[in-house]
């Protein structure tokens, strides 16, 4: 019987430790997309909300637009991350505060939260389509 040599071990144990890092990185990479809440969080009907822009940012991870209803009252929209809302066409420069603005999205399933994840932004008779795949109306 043979026992292997302290170098055939350690070659070894290196060969495993080099196979699975990969393995480990994509894992470690994946753990913000496993934290990100999706659309649990909203309803499944689409909603249309009207009002003027507040504020915009563009900050990750996804960019959002403060909106006024004619209520008064101030809404948080999510827009797409920031790829999404880039290719939507949206930037920082589409819109300014006081511009009328209609949001089609889902509301946040919390009635108390005046809070949606939209599907489409309206400014100025523009549409930007953050998720054209989830519009469900024009």
């Amino acid at each position: 019987m043979r026992f292997p040599e302290t170098a055939d071990i350690r070659a070894g144990s290196f060969t495993r430790l080099a196979m699975l890092l990969p393995v480990l990185a994509m894992l470690l990479a994946s753990l913000p997309a496993l934290a990100h809440h999706g659309w649990a969080w909203a309803e499944d009907e689409q909603s249309t909300l009207t009002g003027k822009v507040q504020s915009v940012s563009m900050n990750a991870p996804h960019p959002t637009v403060q909106v006024i209803d004619a209520k008064g009252v101030a809404w948080q929209i999510d827009l797409g991350n920031p790829n999404q809302t880039e290719r939507s066409g949206f930037t920082a420069d589409s819109a300014k505060a006081g511009d009328e603005i209609t949001v089609l999205g889902n509301r946040n399933r919390d009635k108390e939260r005046n809070h949606m994840k939209a599907v489409r932004l309206t400014i100025a008779g523009k549409n930007f389509d953050m998720y054209p795949e989830r519009i469900r109306s024009n």
